[in-house]
């Protein structure tokens, strides 16, 4: 019988392409998958994967398992959650993906309350962009994600996740506190304003070039506290979700109401499969009610420095 750690081990190396990848994923060292990889080869008689450089390449042979070890993984975890929901107990382990504003602004007080509630379940955070965690998600390497969907770039669901939001995170145009803008102004004034984004693969630069075509940020810093150190030193703009600002600005910038209003959906993804353990049912209350003490509102703005 095949063993399924090691299968784990042989879906996790299929998704992530290299040991190190798969380590990190299933939360264990390199040489453990390298162990796990060789036994299930000695079980099954058979090659199953390949060097490929610094990664790993799946022989034919290797692919066909794979393909085989998913629909059994994705079995066991509905016999998992069957299980669980008869023994209708919150317990076990359970792993969350989350976009970084959610990490800091939701996930602290959502996996409070779970600890208060539930002491039998033990929980885990990794902090990833959405396109990352969905495929972490799918893949059955976490059990929920954090996602923020702007509608501009738009989010892919897999086959056999499911969704639902938490709410509708509003961005605004935050400036220097001497910039010419004032009060209100039209997205498609800002194009020739000297940027300040996120980095090239988040989903936050990807909303800016789709929404200002040929934007190019003079400026790719991945933390919005950051972001607005940089606008109040005057180097340039940013939007910048509500969720991921306190409710006072710093010295030095200011906020510019844009329209039409940027914002993003917030969402909390599963695996159809996991739907009934309680677990997950747990936790997606938790983070409703996260999201109702933490609703981004508008900032009050900082004093003029000028």
């Amino acid at each position: 019988m095949i063993d399924l750690g090691r299968l784990r081990a042989l879906h996790a190396v299929a998704s992530y392409k290299t040991v190190l990848a798969a380590g990190e994923a299933l939360h264990c060292t390199p040489s453990a998958v390298s162990q796990q990889l060789a036994k299930l080869e000695r079980e099954t008689g058979t090659v199953l994967v390949e060097k490929d450089g610094r990664r790993l390449r799946l022989t034919e042979a290797g692919q066909v398992l794979a393909r085989h070890a998913e629909k059994v993984l994705a079995t066991v975890d509905e016999a998992e959650a069957a299980l669980a929901a008869h023994r209708d107990t919150v317990v076990g382990r359970l792993t969350v993906a989350a976009f970084a504003t959610a990490c800091r602004a939701l996930l602290p007080p959502a996996l409070h309350r779970l600890a208060v509630a539930h002491p039998q379940l033990g929980t885990g955070l990794v902090e990833v962009h959405p396109h990352e965690g969905l495929e972490m998600l799918h893949r059955g390497h976490v059990d929920l994600a954090v996602l923020d969907d702007w509608p501009e770039v738009a989010l892919r669901y897999p086959s056999g996740v499911t969704h639902v939001e938490l709410g509708w995170d509003v961005a605004d145009l935050v400036v220097p506190s001497g910039h010419r803008f004032g009060g209100t102004v039209p997205l498609a004034r800002l194009k020739d304003e000297r940027w300040i984004a996120a980095k090239s693969d988040d989903i936050c630069h990807q909303w800016l070039l789709r929404v200002l075509p040929g934007v190019r940020p003079d400026f790719h810093v991945t933390e919005f506290e950051t972001q607005l150190t940089l606008i109040a030193a005057g180097l340039g703009v940013a939007v910048i979700p509500r969720l991921a600002r306190s409710k006072d600005l710093p010295p030095g910038v200011r906020v510019v109401r844009v329209t039409p209003e940027p914002k993003r959906r917030v969402v909390v993804a599963w695996r159809e499969a996991s739907a009934a353990r309680p677990a997950v049912g747990a936790a997606v209350e938790a983070l409703r009610a996260a999201w109702l003490t933490t609703e981004p509102r508008p900032a009050r703005p900082a004093p003029d420095a000028r």
